[in-house]
């Protein structure tokens, strides 16, 4: 079955272990594990420096806190992105977490991923 023919619950069900390994590996400012379920698309943007630039300019995607809640999905197109409420270890407040999921190859990968 196709991701886009999933409902909300079975996405979030994909979605919730890779965002528990972005925000894991974010926060270790692990370069492999936090690209280990990227599409092709976004390695190619994501090299090893400028993801280390981020993390050393931003203390906000080194202090993620884990164990956060998927709070809806939007569908366009191919893509299908999951939204987080996202907190922090160290930072006062809520995030959004934004997670886009598409398939590369037959396999759900991810196409986008950020914090606001």
């Amino acid at each position: 079955m196709s991701l886009l023919d999933k409902s909300d619950e079975e996405i979030i069900k994909i979605a919730d272990p890779i965002w528990n390994n972005l925000v894991k590996s974010s926060n270790i400012k692990d370069y492999g594990g936090f690209t280990r379920d990227f599409s092709s698309q976004m390695l190619y943007g994501a090299n090893e420096v400028e993801l280390g630039k981020q993390w050393a300019g931003n203390e906000l995607i080194s202090s993620l806190a884990e164990g956060c809640k998927a709070f809806g999905c939007l569908r366009r197109g191919l893509y299908i992105t999951i939204l987080y409420k996202q907190t922090s270890t160290k930072l006062p407040g809520d995030f959004l977490g934004r997670l886009v999921l598409g398939e590369e190859d037959g396999l759900v990968k991810v196409f986008g991923a950020t914090i606001f």
